[in-house]
């Protein structure tokens, strides 16, 4: 069974800055994912303390995770 490695500096600096920003658009899609879903599941009196109306709440949480 052969086994493959996969080594950074061979693929170059401007590929790597490519992987990290994909890297980083996921983990900011995953936050938005997760703090929208939150959101949407806060009750009256916490919307209340934030001075969100539910409108804008559930506005916020039906944005799909790729638009900010």
């Amino acid at each position: 069974m052969s086994t493959m490695s996969f080594n950074l500096r061979a693929i170059g600096p401007s590929n790597v800055s490519r992987w990290t920003q994909l890297k980083q658009t996921v983990a900011e899609w995953r936050r938005r994912v997760r703090s929208r879903s939150e959101l949407a599941n806060l009750d009256e009196s916490d919307l209340k303390d934030s001075g969100i109306s539910r409108s804008m709440a559930d506005f916020e949480a039906s944005k799909p995770f790729w638009i900010a």
